[in-house]
């Protein structure tokens, strides 16, 4: 069940305080901050769409993130709740058995399931899935970094290269290299095994050599009269470093991104890749926003490459933001949505597992 009006409820961002687990060997490594700087963002936004924000301080200052944000830990949900909150952001990365699934027996949630965010993190696994439903998607190999006979392991691939080395459970574009040679390959991928930022556990990815894009797509809920995720303007990623996109965290998305025009958009490329990510994020229960990263093939052909079932939503609005719009937020610019309007509409997804939610 989702919730019907924001503005009906006592919202509590949640930041990330727990440090994710080591799932098979696979680590998500937490991001400085713990998303506390969206999560400010968000509260700011909201406030001035006239929401009720519930926070650990009665005046929070634009200025000072921590004063908009409480830890996802059991603590900091428990003094939410003791604060009057009955919308729980989860600005933060769940998983299986995380606090929130407590949390959602007594109030409303947005963000993605604990377990179903668990189960997409796995990059490899989530694009079989996907891939065996017939979208088109990147092909991938999971290799372990720290196997004794890891140049006999890559040996095989050398006719596929380039190849894209990445974490199986990463976050944003931080560990990810293109390798063009076997020399190259080894060697990233037991720099990336040996750097232990993200576990040993190391997915190849077919390299696509064409423009790449990302999609931002919402759950029904959060638009009346949709009947399924719907998806808004492709963001087009230019000025990569090495064939990949930088983090955000070094440049920001709005020197590097921008909305695909409506011509664009209506080119048939466009068109299936876009509704193949409205396949996707239907075919994965999404119960919160979610961005979906994809690129060109030498023919011209989308495919879809990688889930983020926690997109960052950061915003300009407080001082010295006006540079922190993220990609889902300049998506909702060329649908006419301001940053209020589309946290709103999010919003609108919120779910619950309470026996009585009225």
């Amino acid at each position: 069940m989702t919730a019907r009006d924001p503005l009906q409820q006592k919202i509590a961002i949640l930041y990330q305080a727990l440090e994710p687990p080591v799932i098979d060997g696979a680590r998500k490594e937490a991001k400085p901050g713990g998303y506390s700087d969206s999560g400010a963002d968000i509260g700011a936004a909201l406030v001035s769409a006239g929401c009720t924000v519930v926070t650990p301080v009665a005046e929070p200052d634009p200025v000072r993130v921590f004063d908009w944000v409480w830890p996802d830990t059991p603590e900091g949900i428990a003094d939410a709740l003791a604060a009057g909150a009955t919308l729980l952001w989860a600005n933060t990365v769940v998983f299986a058995g995380h606090p929130l699934q407590d949390a959602s027996r007594c109030a409303w949630i947005l963000g993605p399931d604990p377990q179903a965010m668990q189960a997409i993190d796995d990059k490899l696994e989530t694009n079989a899935r996907l891939r065996d439903a017939g979208l088109p998607v990147a092909r991938s190999w999971l290799i372990d970094g720290d196997a004794d006979d890891l140049a006999a392991l890559l040996t095989p691939f050398a006719d596929s290269l380039p190849l894209v080395v990445k974490p199986l459970r990463g976050r944003g574009s931080q560990g990810v290299s293109v390798a063009r040679d076997v020399d190259q390959l080894s060697l990233q991928v037991a720099a990336l095994a040996a750097s232990r930022r993200f576990g040993a556990a190391i997915m190849l990815e077919q390299f696509l050599p064409g423009e790449e894009i990302t999609i931002t797509v919402l759950p029904a809920a959060a638009r009346a009269g949709e009947t399924a995720p719907f998806a808004l303007s492709p963001i087009r990623r230019f000025d990569q470093v090495a064939d990949v996109a930088p983090y955000n965290g070094d440049v920001p998305v709005s020197r590097n991104s921008a909305a695909l025009t409506s011509e664009e958009c209506a080119h048939p490329a466009i068109v299936a890749v876009t509704a193949a990510c409205e396949k996707a994020a239907a075919l994965l229960e999404i119960r919160a926003t979610m961005r979906i990263d994809c690129r060109a093939d030498a023919d011209g052909r989308f495919l879809l490459f990688d889930v983020n079932a926690k997109p960052n939503l950061t915003g300009a609005g407080r001082p010295g933001r006006e540079d922190e719009d993220s990609l889902s937020t300049l998506a909702a610019a060329a649908a006419g949505w301001r940053y209020s309007d589309f946290l709103l509409a999010a919003a609108r997804a919120a779910w619950t597992n309470k026996e009585d939610p009225e």
